[in-house]
């Protein structure tokens, strides 16, 4: 097994002394090793297990029902287009054919490039601003198809760091003209 950076283990172990039972700080350290790994795997799951002094089996049971932890590799612009009644009844289907038709794959895949993917979710829990997507760990809200291929040109321009740090406790330096530190808004 690949070792997580000693980065990661100082972190993680900062956030243990958090909770009084230590099995508490799995869902901090699955960001974690996700962050380290831009995905959840077998290997993920061992150094979670290991570092908690928890069973693997608890840590998959955690990983596997939660949407957010990726487990297959995800594109660098990772696009997660909620579908719950809200967004469904705003638009959110037309979105996902736009995405669909823009990057040329379909929900689950990953571009040839390894820049771009999407994937459809439940409620991300933003239904006054329907219909909306998560971009990394980024809201965009208020959209609509055209707002939608405007933030995909200005991705592609810029590359900007829409990642939240799990390790370093920060935002990345987010989309121009949009805050980092709050939900994005359209």
């Amino acid at each position: 097994m690949m070792a997580l950076s000693e980065k990661a283990a100082k972190k993680l172990e900062e956030i243990r002394r958090l909770y009084p039972v230590p099995r508490s700080a799995v869902m901090p350290a699955l960001y974690l090793a996700q962050q380290e790994l831009g995905v959840i795997n077998q290997e993920a799951i061992q150094w979670v297990s290991e570092k908690l002094d928890i069973p693997p089996v608890h840590v998959m049971e955690v990983a596997s029902f939660y949407t957010m932890y990726y487990k297959k590799p995800v594109g660098r612009y990772h696009f997660q287009v909620c579908r719950t009644l809200s967004c469904a009844l705003r638009g959110a289907k037309k979105l996902s054919a736009c995405l669909h038709k823009r990057l040329g794959i379909k929900p689950g895949d990953v571009s040839k490039d390894g820049m771009w993917s999407y994937e459809e979710v439940e409620c991300l829990g933003s239904c006054g601003t329907a219909p909306m997507c998560e971009i990394n760990d980024c809201y965009f809200e208020n959209l609509d198809e055209s707002k939608l291929l405007k933030i995909i040109d200005q991705i592609e321009k810029e590359q900007p760091d829409l990642r939240f740090s799990a390790v370093d406790d920060k935002l990345g330096d987010g989309l121009k003209g949009y805050s980092k530190s709050e939900v994005m808004k359209l």
